[in-house]
């Protein structure tokens, strides 16, 4: 958790409560057929969880054809979770983005690509110093076309490591949008030592690593 990486700013920053009745079963998300999100005014959306919706949020906004990256929780078995709530691993929901985007300048391949090539894609329940079900890895597919991209990207990802790929691949259902205060949270908090330790590194190596994705002087 980001509360175990800064300890000394857990009380103030972070913290925990209880979840909400449960009202349905991980097998039957997963199990699920999955709600497709219709294009609107040319724009398409996908669903990612990586770790802190921070980092993820930060580097998908950073990507040409991305008009804008909202953050939130998803796949999980509780209504409304909040960020308190989801915290406890109890709601089944983990940190995850709604990456808006163009589908004529960037397609959902890339964006799988780029969602296993800016985390460590091997590490279970949570990503670098953020540990728990809140922070899994999920892919979320609308379709079976979406879901067989998924897979094959996964597969070949995995030819590259000696672990397993821990990323889940489940059937997307529902977004809920996260607290106000969450969104462009790395933009707007620059010096939070968490951004400066955790999320902006991150940011950098994605950048690095993909520089012909990246939106020109940042627009």
């Amino acid at each position: 958790m980001r509360s175990i990486f800064l300890l000394s700013f857990s009380i103030f920053i972070f913290s925990c409560g209880n979840g909400n009745t449960q009202t349905v079963t991980r097998d039957e998300i997963a199990n699920a057929e999955p709600v497709p999100v219709p294009i609107e005014n040319g724009m398409a959306r996908a669903y990612f969880a990586s770790g802190c919706f921070w980092c993820v949020e930060a580097v998908y906004e950073s990507v040409k054809g991305v008009d804008e990256v909202i953050s939130g929780y998803a796949g999980g078995h509780t209504k409304n979770p909040t960020y308190e709530s989801s915290n406890t691993g109890k709601t089944g929901h983990a940190e995850a983005v709604e990456v808006i985007y163009d589908p004529k300048v960037i397609n959902f391949e890339t964006l799988v690509k780029i969602y296993f090539g800016s985390q460590n894609p091997t590490q279970v329940n949570g990503q670098g110093p953020d540990i728990g079900s809140q922070y899994r890895s999920i892919i979320f597919y609308q379709n079976q076309q979406q879901k067989d991209i998924i897979e094959k990207i996964k597969s070949q990802t995995a030819k590259n490591y000696d672990k397993p790929i821990a990323a889940e691949v489940l059937p997307f259902l529902k977004f809920w949008v996260a607290e106000d205060y969450h969104q462009n949270y790395e933009k707007l908090n620059p010096n939070n030592p968490y951004v400066q330790r955790v999320s902006l590194p991150r940011l950098n190596k994605f950048k690095q690593k993909f520089p012909e994705l990246l939106k020109e002087n940042g627009q």
